[in-house]
């Protein structure tokens, strides 16, 4: 069976749900992934109503669609992060609330324990709804996501940066993130860090150091997307081999790089996503340089079932167009495992 190809949410959260759905399946998706922002996913009213959970799953399913993942990057951004102004416009107003910067950390994390416990219900109801439709049960509800890093601005060591300043940003991620598994865990929920500069974990080394923070906390895994890795110059495919067991979720986004005219570098340069100088940008998957078969083949290797979700971003492109071609692309690319040796055939036997 090839996996269930879904489009995440998170850059069309300026139309409503409704009208969206039924453009994800007009461009051929089997689902989505929503999006914890806009009005596609609201962890609050998930607690407190007690009949949205319900609701939005009919509304789901209505449209023949299903739902594996949630997320809820930006949250996720403020726990761990040095908070400053522009995390207020990112942040729901109950959450940025004074702007006090340990006060927003603290409201960060509780809102996504939060969402660990409305996930649950989301995905239960959702089980519920599409019995009739062979909906299959995922061995895992995942809520992806950021942690924000204390050390980010520490990335280029000057002034000069001594291992144990940063193992106080491990320990500060873990201290804060490791009661938020916690729920996680009660709850029977994942939560998956989308490997990513500005993260505690951006390439495979700090991923390794943040499993390590976290004590290999069995709710802890990622949020594979190879887009952020390529232009770092990270292999993207051992980071599959590197951690089989913990990718609960895949993002298929494509990136280009070695592009500009040499006055941009891989730091960006200050600059905008599609400015001509830049050293690399976002690409619809399938137009940039990402080795997407050499990935499923390693994703069929170690046994990867979950989603191939699209999170398209190309400044260039109209995103109807592109959101559309990429479907049909990953369509394409994936391909279920051989059940067999392809020379069974040959043996007497």
């Amino acid at each position: 069976m090839r996996r269930t190809v879904t489009l995440f949410t998170g850059q069309w959260a300026d139309l409503p749900l409704v009208e969206l759905l039924p453009l994800v399946k007009k461009m051929g998706y089997d689902g989505v992934e929503l999006a914890c922002w806009g009005d596609h996913f609201d962890v609050a009213r998930a607690l407190q109503e007690g009949t949205y959970v319900n609701d939005l799953a009919e509304l789901v399913a209505r449209h023949g669609l299903v739902c594996r993942a949630i997320s809820n990057h930006l949250v996720g951004q403020a726990v761990c992060d040095l908070i400053d102004e522009r995390h207020q416009a990112i942040l729901p107003k109950e959450i940025w609330g004074d702007g006090n910067p340990e006060a927003v950390r603290r409201r960060a994390a509780s809102r996504m324990a939060d969402t660990a416990r409305a996930a649950r219900l989301f995905h239960d109801a959702m089980s519920k709804r599409q019995k009739a439709a062979s909906y299959t049960r995922p061995a895992r509800m995942v809520v992806n996501g950021f942690t924000g890093s204390s050390i980010w601005h520490a990335l280029y060591a000057f002034p000069p940066t001594s291992q144990e300043y940063l193992d106080k940003g491990f320990a500060d991620f873990a201290a804060r993130w490791i009661p938020i598994l916690d729920v996680f865990k009660q709850h029977d929920v994942h939560f998956a860090l989308e490997v990513h500069p500005t993260e505690i974990a951006f390439d495979l080394a700090s991923a390794r150091r943040a499993l390590n923070a976290v004590q290999n906390h069995p709710s802890f895994g990622f949020n594979y997307d190879p887009s952020h890795l390529g232009y770092q110059g990270v292999d993207y495919v051992k980071f599959i081999r590197e951690f089989p067991d913990r990718i609960f979720h895949a993002h298929i986004k494509d990136a280009w790089w070695g592009h500009g005219d040499g006055s941009v570098g891989v730091f960006g340069g200050h600059t905008d996503f599609a400015d001509p100088r830049r050293y690399w940008d976002f690409r619809s998957p399938g137009r940039g340089d990402i080795l997407f078969e050499d990935i499923i083949v390693a994703m069929n290797d170690v046994g990867y079932q979950g989603p191939l979700s699209v999170e398209w971003e190309d400044a260039r492109m109209d995103r109807i167009h592109g959101a559309t071609e990429s479907c049909a692309f990953v369509r394409k690319l994936d391909f279920a495992p051989n059940a067999a040796a392809f020379d069974a055939a040959f043996s007497k036997k």
